[in-house]
């Protein structure tokens, strides 16, 4: 009997099929990979005014501690940015040797004594933000903790200008509250990002985590992990 499709047409279902599977695995890999905080957000470096603030050479080459700007962080929720009275400490024309330096110097801090001339607040771009149905980061909470400020943005000190450096997903926080340890240091070194870098190489992991231990049994700590803890 003749047959109206030829006989390699029984093929087309099977064909069809696996070519659904296998698109709706790209789909669901590529929604997986790319629609995650991980992707877009980390990396996020906006600019800052008068050409960018540099950690590196206050936090790093003048070895300033993180609490002389963001000076509630350890005792409110909110790791408070500088007002230009801080920044002016150290920028007012002759009152210390920072605020005598080159034409160019004096030129680019010039954005600092304008806004404290006019008591304005210095526009700065927030780096670090979580999504409105989140509550505020405690950053109190965590530093008198003892987690170290490098487990959530990186040596900030090594940055000629803030980028995200981690996440901040809710996986990624759940990952930190299930196994807190690796981020516990001593309460006096959470700010000191150059002593505790080499802490956190691969290499000395095993010690870290030994060391982080100790610390989580001494404090009782007991991250909570149930929604309303961070959410609304």
């Amino acid at each position: 009997m003749s047959t109206i499709f030829p006989r390699w047409t029984n093929a087309l279902p099977t064909v069809m099929a696996a070519a659904l599977v296998g698109g709706l695995t790209l789909v669901v890999g590529g929604v997986w990979y790319y629609v995650t905080p991980k992707y877009w957000e980390v990396g996020y470096m906006p600019t800052q005014p008068g050409g960018g603030f540099s950690h590196q050479i206050h936090a790093a080459q003048l070895g300033m501690d993180c609490r002389y700007c963001h000076t509630n962080v350890d005792k409110s929720a909110e790791a408070n940015i500088p007002s230009a009275a801080t920044c002016m400490g150290c920028h007012t024309p002759g009152l210390l040797q920072v605020s005598s330096r080159s034409a160019e110097h004096n030129a680019k801090v010039g954005f600092i004594r304008d806004a404290y001339a006019t008591d304005d607040p210095i526009p700065w771009r927030r780096v670090h933000k979580l999504p409105d149905y989140v509550r505020n980061f405690p950053h109190h909470a965590h530093v008198t903790a003892g987690v170290s400020c490098l487990s959530c943005h990186g040596n900030i000190a090594r940055m000629p200008v803030v980028w995200q450096h981690e996440s901040l997903s809710m996986g990624w926080c759940l990952d930190c509250h299930r196994n807190p340890e690796p981020s516990l240091v001593a309460r006096e070194e959470v700010t000191r990002l150059f002593d505790l870098e080499p802490k956190f190489e691969p290499q000395n992991a095993a010690a870290r985590l030994a060391e982080g231990k100790k610390f989580w049994e001494e404090r009782k700590i007991a991250a909570p992990e149930n929604c309303g803890a961070c959410h609304y």
